[in-house]
């Protein structure tokens, strides 16, 4: 069967529309004349594999989007993609493992590109409890966990603020990627009912003075308390493979130290 594949010009063009970048925006950027990146954008050249992979560094495009790119210009795919058991990326999953285990007593977790749980340490299973088992069944969206009504939503404090700041990170996500997974997510995501600011809240002991806000934090009733985190994301440097280049490690801190030491009791006991 034959399979037909977009021109690349065309993908080339949506790419730097993407970005929002001119034709010579870009031709600057690549150092090529704008006459022939309007050609290749036409079609009217083709580009070497070399110029493929040099406009695609320029525009930032995903790995997994760059193979496209080569397929499409008539090259064969350049970035391999491999499950997360091959041995080949067995290097790269013990490192995951190290920073989740060496995270705890504080929550951490791995997540592909469509935020999907790849693994998590023991400190995030205690947070999860009350959430409805469905979704808890394998696969598990993280977002969809989060701000589901009979998920993390009903205990997140300040679930309004804490919806906006997912929400953003998931628009900025699919500027980057144009993946309609995720476009078909965050259309499931903003039909959720909006949270009630602060909801049924519980009175809470005194707080310390904490400085100025510097992060949206996670503010979450676990139990009898309310639990404050910051949030971090941590990404593997110069990936060469698709599935690696697509990982994020989501890594939460205390943000008091009410927090802090409560999750060291958790554990201590």
């Amino acid at each position: 069967m034959m399979t037909s594949h977009p021109p690349v010009g065309g993908l080339l063009r949506e790419w730097r529309q993407r970005r929002r970048m001119t034709q010579l925006d870009l031709a600057c950027e690549a150092d090529i004349s704008t006459r022939h990146l309007s050609f290749l954008e036409t079609g009217r050249a083709q580009p070497s594999r070399e110029m493929v992979l040099h406009l695609a560094e320029r525009l930032d495009v995903p790995l997994r989007d760059r193979n496209q790119l080569l397929v499409a210009a008539g090259y064969a795919p350049l970035y391999p993609e491999r499950s997360l058991d091959d041995p080949a990326l067995t290097a790269a999953r013990k490192a995951i493992d190290l920073v989740l285990a060496g995270h705890a007593p504080y929550p951490a977790l791995a997540i592909d590109r469509h935020w999907t749980l790849v693994a998590a340490n023991t400190a995030v299973a205690p947070l999860l409890v009350g959430a409805a088992p469905p979704l808890l069944r394998p696969p598990i969206n993280v977002l969809r966990l989060s701000l589901h009504p009979d998920g993390l939503a009903p205990r997140i404090e300040n679930a309004p603020e804490w919806r906006a700041h997912l929400l953003a990170r998931l628009r900025r996500q699919i500027e980057v990627s144009a993946d309609p997974v995720l476009v078909k997510l965050l259309k499931e995501l903003s039909g959720y009912p909006s949270p009630a600011p602060g909801g049924a809240r519980r009175p809470e002991p005194a707080r310390e003075p904490s400085a100025a806000v510097i992060a949206v934090p996670l503010r979450l009733r676990a139990e009898d308390r309310t639990l404050s985190f910051l949030s971090t994301t941590m990404v593997f440097g110069t990936p060469v493979d698709v599935t690696l280049s697509e990982l994020a490690v989501e890594s939460f801190f205390p943000a008091d130290q009410a927090t802090a030491e409560a999750l060291r009791a958790a554990t201590q006991r």
